[in-house]
C-alpha cells in the first residue's frame, strides 16, 4: 500500500485528483486540511511527515486567483505560494528516507508574457511574466528551479508540471477570487436573473486562454506521477486557444442571457495569449486531454446551479 500526500485536496483541482488517484487500488491516500497541515509552519510538516510517512508527495496547495485579486494581493501570494512550496520541499528532502517523490503543480502565468504560441517548455526563461500576475508566476517558477536544484545536490526525484487554466465543476466562484469561467458564469447568472440589459466585462475580449478540464489534469498528473521521472517540466493542456471575446458568447449562450456585452477597456486583457504546446505530455507519460469544452462549460453551470454558488 502506497501513501500519496495530496495538499490542497479540498480546493478546486484537489476534488479532481483524489477522484482520479482514489482509483487506484494499491494507494492510500492523505488529504489533510489546513487545520491539520498548515503548510506555512515549516514544523508542523515534519511532524506530519515523520507520523505518516508517505512515499509521494503531490502539491496541488496554492493561492490564486484571477487578475483582480493577483493585482490587489501580490506580497501575499508571492510569499505565501513560496513559503508553501519551500518548507515542503524541504521537508521532503529531509526525509528522503521514506519520500520518494515529489510532484510540483506549477502554472502557465509562469510563461513570459510574449512567449510564441504555442509555448513550448523552453521558454519559460525567455522573459518575465504578464504584469498581472507576474509574482504569482515567479512563485511557481522558483518552484521548479527548487526541485532542480535538490535534483542536483540532494537527488530528490521532483517532476514539474504546467497546466493551463482549468475549468470544471468544483471551481472557485467567489466573487473576489474566482477565475474569467466562473466569473463570467456568475456575472451572465445574474444578469439574467434580475433582468439586466447588459453585462460588464473587463478588457475588450481580444487576448485568448487556453482551457482544459480539470477531470484531464487530475489524469496527467496521475499518469505523470507514475510513469514521469524527469526534473524537466512539462505542459498539461489541450493546445487549443479561444479569444475571451468568443468564450463570453458561448458563456451568454448556456445561460441563456439575451442582453448585450460591454466591454471595459479601461481594465486589463492579461497575457495577450496563451496556447500550449501540449506534445511532450503524450510522448513522455500518453497524455491527451478528452473532455469537450463546449460540454464542459455547460456541465459547469449546472453544477454551479445546483451548488448554489452562482
Amino acid at each position: 500500500m502506497k501513501k500519496i500526500l495530496i495538499t490542497g485536496a479540498g480546493g478546486f483541482l484537489g476534488h479532481h485528483v483524489c477522484k482520479v488517484m482514489s482509483q487506484h487500488p494499491d494507494t492510500m491516500l492523505l488529504t489533510p486540511d489546513r487545520l491539520r497541515l498548515d503548510l506555512m509552519d515549516y514544523e508542523e510538516i515534519k511532524y506530519y511527515l515523520n507520523d505518516y510517512k508517505p512515499e509521494i508527495v503531490i502539491h496541488l496547495a496554492a493561492q490564486c486567483g484571477g487578475i483582480g485579486i493577483n493585482q490587489n494581493k501580490p506580497g501575499e501570494f508571492l510569499y505565501n505560494n513560496m513559503m508553501m512550496t519551500t518548507n515542503l520541499i524541504e521537508s521532503c528532502r529531509r526525509n528522503d528516507r521514506f519520500v520518494k517523490k515529489f510532484v510540483g503543480v506549477g502554472t502557465v502565468c509562469s510563461y513570459p508574457k510574449h512567449t510564441p504560441v504555442p509555448f513550448k517548455e523552453e521558454d519559460l526563461y525567455n522573459g518575465y511574466p504578464e504584469e498581472t500576475n507576474a509574482p504569482y508566476g515567479l512563485a511557481k517558477r522558483m518552484q521548479l528551479e527548487m526541485l532542480r536544484a535538490y535534483r542536483t545536490q540532494y537527488g530528490l526525484n521532483g517532476i514539474f508540471l504546467i497546466p493551463v487554466n482549468m475549468i470544471g465543476e468544483h471551481d472557485n466562484f467567489d466573487d473576489d477570487s474566482s477565475h474569467v469561467v466562473p466569473a463570467m458564469l456568475k456575472k451572465f447568472h445574474r444578469a439574467k436573473l434580475n433582468g439586466d440589459s447588459s453585462v460588464l466585462l473587463w478588457g475588450d475580449g481580444s487576448a485568448s486562454r487556453e482551457f482544459l478540464y480539470a477531470g484531464d489534469c487530475a489524469d496527467a498528473i496521475s499518469r505523470a506521477t507514475l510513469l514521469y521521472n524527469s526534473g524537466e517540466p512539462v505542459n498539461i493542456g489541450t493546445g487549443k486557444e479561444i479569444t475571451i471575446r468568443d468564450l463570453a458568447e458561448k458563456i451568454k449562450e448556456i445561460v441563456g442571457f439575451q442582453g448585450t456585452i460591454v466591454w471595459d477597456v479601461t481594465k486589463p486583457n492579461g497575457q495577450p495569449r496563451r496556447c500550449l504546446d501540449v506534445s511532450k505530455a503524450k510522448e513522455r507519460f500518453g497524455f491527451e486531454a478528452k473532455a469537450d469544452f463546449d460540454v464542459v462549460l455547460a456541465n459547469t453551470y449546472e453544477w454551479a446551479k445546483q451548488n448554489d454558488v452562482l
